[in-house]
């Protein structure tokens, strides 16, 4: 445990110390200033490196499509399948 002399002589060193620093006026301006600064400049790196990548992923997309043969890439290779006209109705209304 601190005995209270101790405790005495801790505050008073600690005064000294926080008597010597000087403070400027414009310290927290001038480094919040910075800190936004960084901040803006962060979000528009950010957005340049979303619209770089979406722009190459749009450029590959195209060039691979720009490339296929329309002739042997064909996506519905079944036969078609025409639907059945339906059988000849003799009454309308409800049965």
């Amino acid at each position: 445990m601190t005995t209270p002399g101790t405790d005495e002589r801790l505050r008073e060193a600690f005064d000294a110390l926080a008597a010597g620093v000087s403070t400027d006026p414009d310290a927290y301006r001038r480094v919040s200033a910075g800190w936004r600064r960084r901040y803006r400049r962060r979000r528009l790196v950010l957005a340049i490196l979303a619209a770089v990548v979406f722009a190459a992923a749009d450029a590959v997309g195209l060039w691979a499509l720009s490339q296929a043969d329309p002739n042997t890439h064909v996506i519905f290779s079944d036969p078609v399948h025409r639907p059945v006209a339906p059988e000849q109705v003799d009454r309308i209304g409800q049965p």
